[in-house]
């Protein structure tokens, strides 16, 4: 089995749903898209799909300098999160919610969630797992999963009732997450107020309570500007990523890696900053990376892999990126992760 194997095994399940398309560009054209015009948001952005299309085309407008004379070396990718070794700075991000991509037909949100976790681990790398209307303290396939894998993975709440995410925090430690986190865009989900599943603006005060209500590291996901960048930090979160929601809860966003730069600029190394939106391969991670975040999320590709591999599937793709992402890094001259930085941009 290939990864190109599961990407057929996924369009063929995915009919109507996603195209499985080479290149995953959120174009008009694609069958996800045209939510704007009545459809439900299925798989694709928001509105015109503006935001979705902009994570591609700040990646794709971004070159990369070739720089080959010299001594021979094999790029070290290995890293850590928050003092967990892992293979490479690439993880799933938290895309949940199978309702959203062909519901239990296509595969079940159990079955999702542990191709996610258990996937990522197998390739030495990390899962993080979302939440969607049909979530709850006591139906949390997210969580279950990452027990079922000893505790490697990473929570990601919604913005609900504090008191309610307070709950999801205190579950998460109980199994032993390496993380736990809200996506404060959550506040404009489709899904959750499509289903009537009230969602929230939160205070800097209330990141601060959810902050201070945990023993493992918080994370903000969510964060589109140097304002809610500043106001993480001064919160106390363990870090921020940056994030549009696969631009699937604001029209006419920007792309991630256009906000990315100004965002690593004033947050200083003070925390570290993740990134996901549009990456699809290993040379969009080297590109992230180099633009200043320290670990990137990938989502469509990994909801792809999941479906058309399961668990098999997600570790195919994610040490296929980890190839290209040591092709990349060699043909740039860098030789470790810290080698990367914004010069090898042209």
């Amino acid at each position: 089995m290939s990864v190109e194997d599961d990407r057929q095994k996924a369009r063929d399940k995915l009919k109507r749903i996603c195209g499985v398309y080479r290149n995953c560009d959120g174009d008009p054209s694609r069958i996800c898209q045209g939510q704007s015009y009545g459809r439900p948001l299925g798989i694709g952005g928001i509105g015109t799909g503006a935001s979705f299309a902009n994570n591609a085309k700040a990646l794709n407008k971004i070159r990369l300098q070739m720089q080959v004379i010299g001594g021979d070396f094999i790029p070290q990718i290995a890293t850590e999160f928050f003092g967990t070794p892992i293979s490479m700075p690439v993880m799933s991000a938290s895309v949940s919610g199978v309702n959203s991509f062909g519901g239990d037909q296509v595969i079940t949100e159990k079955d999702f969630c542990r191709a996610v976790v258990l996937g990522c681990k197998n390739a030495g790398t990390i899962g993080w797992r979302g939440h969607t209307y049909t979530y709850s303290i006591e139906n949390a396939p997210g969580i279950d999963s990452i027990r079922e894998a000893g505790g490697w993975g990473v929570k990601i709440v919604k913005p609900i009732e504090q008191s309610k995410i307070v709950e999801f925090i205190k579950r998460c430690e109980e199994v032993g997450a390496i993380a736990v986190g809200i996506d404060v865009d959550g506040c404009g989900s489709y899904m959750m107020a499509k289903h009537n599943k009230p969602v929230f603006r939160k205070t800097q005060e209330e990141i601060k309570e959810l902050v201070n209500s945990s023993k493992i590291p918080f994370i903000v996901k969510g964060i589109m500007c140097v304002e809610d960048a500043i106001a993480s930090k001064d919160a106390g979160v363990a870090a921020i990523c940056v994030s549009n929601h696969g631009g699937r809860v604001l029209d006419y966003t920007p792309g991630t890696a256009e906000v990315l730069p100004d965002i690593v600029q004033v947050i200083n190394k003070k925390i570290p900053i993740f990134v996901d939106g549009g990456v699809r391969t290993g040379y969009d991670v080297l590109k992230m990376l180099a633009l200043g975040a320290d670990g990137v999320l990938m989502g469509r590709d990994v909801i792809r892999a999941a479906i058309g591999g399961g668990i098999d599937g997600v570790q195919r793709l994610m040490e296929y990126v980890s190839g290209t992402l040591i092709k990349a890094m060699k043909m740039t001259n860098c030789s470790s992760i810290k080698d990367i930085r914004s010069d090898i941009f042209c």
